[in-house]
């Protein structure tokens, strides 16, 4: 065995009390299987398309079976993955009728490529023909694809963030590899802040905490409903969202860039949510507190925020002024008062 900085890197083993896994020599492997079950669901519910006919949208992931995994050896990350998906869609045509039919996804796997990806779009048998049917065929599809290769890259960008560890020399070489032939998607995935976030080495994140106030020109109860409200949030934030506004129910919004989960719900006075962004590290959210006072012909709102990361504190901050506050009073007319 040779000293510490003599002989061939890969075999010097440092002695450490947090006993850090140095220079990416060992075996490891970490489950993501819970991690991409949500990842899919968040990233398919609400997809929709449009066209002359009608408009189209997946409005339920009712089976999401398989499993996923990555594996770190000699500093070389090998991603499995094999999922089987169903979900639902529902169209609305522009007289007004609606439909209801099926998506299936039997094949998205590490051995398949991307344009292989069967994906079954069907319109339940006690529907009518309609033409929306071709639309989710094409259109739909398309989208659906996009949104599984965003899948596939998130997993290997965001989850896979801890998993290269530091070097001898303090820097980690990032190298990924597929169990087979399986591509890297060419789809864009888009985001808050327009970049992936950077791989980290392992080190618990920095955080702080901060809070703001806000007045709006309405109602405790009122103001309360337009955070869990599907519709109120699509309104306030121009485009599609999930909201299923109970205890434990989860939240998606600016396509897909912020989502999380309402762990207490007082009515009326208070909101508490597991809250992040979508190019934080792997599994971390801060924790976002909602408190609605009334301030008689007002409510005044207060946003406590605990555990965001140092680094996105201001984007965090703007984020929160600018697409929740400014927008929801210039939606609802919560930021003048009428004469």
């Amino acid at each position: 065995m040779a000293k510490w900085g003599e002989g061939d890197p890969r075999w010097i083993v440092e002695e450490r009390a947090d006993a850090t896994n140095v220079n990416n020599w060992h075996w490891t492997e970490r489950d993501a299987t819970n991690w991409s079950s949500d990842k899919l669901k968040s990233l398919l519910l609400g997809l929709n398309v449009e066209n002359e006919e009608g408009t189209c949208e997946v409005t339920e992931v009712s089976k999401v079976e398989g499993e996923a995994s990555i594996n770190n050896r000699k500093g070389k990350l090998i991603f499995f993955y094999e999922w089987n998906l169903k979900a639902t869609w529902t169209g609305k045509s522009k007289t007004g009728v609606n439909y209801k039919g099926t998506i299936e996804v039997p094949n998205l796997s590490d051995e398949n490529d991307m344009e292989d990806l069967d994906i079954s779009v069907s319109l339940n048998k006690d529907e009518p023909d309609t033409p929306l049917t071709s639309l989710m065929k094409t259109k739909g599809a398309e989208k659906i694809r996009e949104a599984l290769g965003s899948y596939v890259g998130f997993l290997k960008t965001e989850f896979t963030q801890g998993m290269i560890l530091p070097t001898a020399n303090g820097v980690a070489k990032l190298q990924s590899s597929s169990q087979s032939k399986a591509k890297v998607d060419r789809t864009q995935i888009s985001s808050s802040g327009g970049s992936s976030a950077p791989i980290s080495t392992g080190v618990k994140i920095p955080t702080c905490k901060f809070s703001m106030r806000e007045t709006f020109l309405t109602s405790p109860p009122e103001l309360y409903r337009v955070f869990l409200n599907q519709e109120m949030v699509q309104a306030f934030t121009h485009g599609p969202a999930t909201v299923d506004g109970e205890r434990g129910g989860k939240f998606r919004l600016l396509e897909g860039n912020v989502f999380g989960e309402f762990t207490e719900l007082i009515p009326d006075e208070k909101i508490v949510m597991k809250w992040r962004y979508n190019t934080w590290p792997c599994e971390h959210y801060a924790t976002i507190t909602l408190s609605f006072l009334d301030r008689s012909s007002e409510t005044e709102l207060k946003v406590e925020c605990r555990g965001v990361p140092d680094s996105e504190e201001e984007q965090t901050r703007e984020g929160w002024k600018r697409y929740y506050f400014g927008a929801i009073k210039q939606t609802f007319g919560f930021g003048a008062r009428l004469f």
